[in-house]
């Protein structure tokens, strides 16, 4: 390894005109064209179906995104090996070999940062503005490794020290703590993305199942991550006794709502009282269900509009599922009619209009009753079913309606109207009741009253 970047420039410059750096420069964009083609073969040698291989084709997206530059720092370590066997100069192939590695480093971080923490929403600005403080600080390791100041930087990180309690603390210390935590977190989120990814393929598995599973996998995998990274840097895990105490004073005092709905998740997962795609209603909410979260479910409504609900609702009011163990539900409609109708021929010419509403199943026929032979009329019900409640129940509702409508206006079908008597009083008879009310009056039944007509 050279001393410092001026030892490499002068042995680069010495080597200018020679043979040598036009050969280890012709290497170099071998190595690198034969990196590309291998890794382009690879990539078609082993894609696979998404649905038939999901762990394969998880493990080759992860791999394809650093495997150019990878086989770019094998190909250059081997010619490396090769021209020095024959006592030929690889200063470049030295220089060229870091920026390789520093090139895959990156583009794998990016990678795992992306797939860990990108949703649907896009790429966040502070994960870009991460992004570019991550590889500035790459580039500007390489380039101390380059010019011979990183022993020079390990040397004054290592003998500055911080006083912490009763303990001297150098900051190469504090460095490789960080450094080791956030590797090992990173690496277990994801670990935990990948198997949820895996596990919301299996279609054998309830889709309630495989989301406990998925969040409990990721927190064991957080947790597991941060003891070793603890055990790493040398701190003793006896301390977190104390932590653990405090935490449940916590849980017990002031986040009991939090534990709650955290528990109310697990257990709603477990018990598959609810899935995603379920149309429920609990409380004033009504929607479908999106997403389920350890602390929240997310219900989507018939407007559009997303509902956060706290998961500890569902555990303490009574849920309405729509769609537990099937997705059949019943509507009805109402409407009243006058006495002179033949009430057989009726029903018979409703249950007709309603079967050919596009939305009604026919599993179940629809079913026109006599609910009640009532004071204005006939009071009729005619029930339908439908398989598709998600897409709602009001447009059906109106399709239904306007059916029973053009059957009823087709065969001159009168709907009854509510009675009203009304009574025409002549002078004497208006003058007979208005005595009978004052003297009413004078009795105390109506002893706030002061003029009657």
């Amino acid at each position: 390894m050279f001393d410092s970047f001026s030892d490499m420039a002068d042995s680069l410059a010495r080597n200018l005109a020679a043979p040598g750096l036009l050969m280890q420069i012709g290497v170099t964009l071998l190595c690198i064209a034969l990196s590309w083609f291998f890794a382009r073969l690879l990539r078609r040698i082993f894609v696979v179906d998404d649905l038939t291989q999901p762990v394969m084709q998880i493990g080759l997206r992860s791999f394809s995104q650093v495997l150019t530059p990878l086989l770019t720092v094998l190909l250059l370590v081997l010619a490396k090996l090769v021209v020095a066997k024959w006592h030929q100069p690889i200063s470049f192939l030295r220089l060229v070999i870091p920026l390789m590695v520093s090139l895959g480093l990156m583009r794998f971080v990016f990678y795992v940062l992306r797939r860990v923490f990108v949703r649907d929403s896009g790429v966040s600005t502070f994960l870009l503005l991460f992004e570019k403080i991550f590889g500035a600080m790459v580039w500007i390791g390489v380039l101390l490794y380059l010019t011979g100041l990183w022993p020079d930087l390990v040397a004054y990180l290592e003998s500055t020290v911080l006083p912490i309690g009763r303990h001297q603390v150098s900051l190469l210390a504090i460095f490789q703590a960080l450094i080791s935590v956030l590797i090992t977190l990173i690496i277990a989120l994801w670990a935990g993305a990948t198997l949820e990814q895996r596990l919301m393929r299996l279609n054998t598995m309830h889709s309630s199942l495989r989301t406990v599973v998925a969040r409990m996998g990721r927190a064991f995998l957080v947790l597991v991550a941060v003891l070793l990274s603890l055990s790493l840097v040398g701190i003793d895990l006896t301390v977190l006794s104390v932590f653990g105490g405090a935490l449940g004073v916590a849980l017990g005092l002031g986040l009991q709502k939090i534990a709650s709905s955290y528990v109310s998740g697990f257990v709603i997962l477990l018990e598959r009282s609810l899935s995603i795609g379920d149309m429920v209603g609990v409380g004033t909410y009504y929607g479908k269900v999106t997403q389920i979260n350890s602390r929240f479910t997310i219900l989507e409504g018939l407007d559009g509009v997303e509902s956060i609900v706290p998961n500890d609702v569902f555990m303490t009011n009574s849920v309405q599922n729509y769609s537990l163990h099937h997705r059949i539900l019943r509507l009805s409609t109402q409407l009243t009619v006058v006495y002179q109708e033949d009430i057989e021929q009726v029903l018979t010419l409703l249950e007709e209009a309603v079967s050919v509403v596009e939305r009604v199943t026919h599993e179940i026929l629809p079913q026109a009753i006599l609910t009640k032979i009532g004071r204005d009329g006939l009071e009729l019900e005619v029930g339908f079913w439908i398989l598709d409640p998600e897409n709602g129940r009001l447009n059906v509702l109106s399709d239904v309606n306007r059916a029973i409508w053009r059957v009823l206006q087709a065969h001159n079908i009168k709907v009854a109207q509510p009675r009203q008597d009304l009574r025409m009083l002549t002078e004497g008879e208006a003058g007979a009741d208005s005595q009978q009310v004052a003297k009413i009056d004078r009795q105390g039944i109506f002893p706030n009253s002061k003029n009657v007509l």
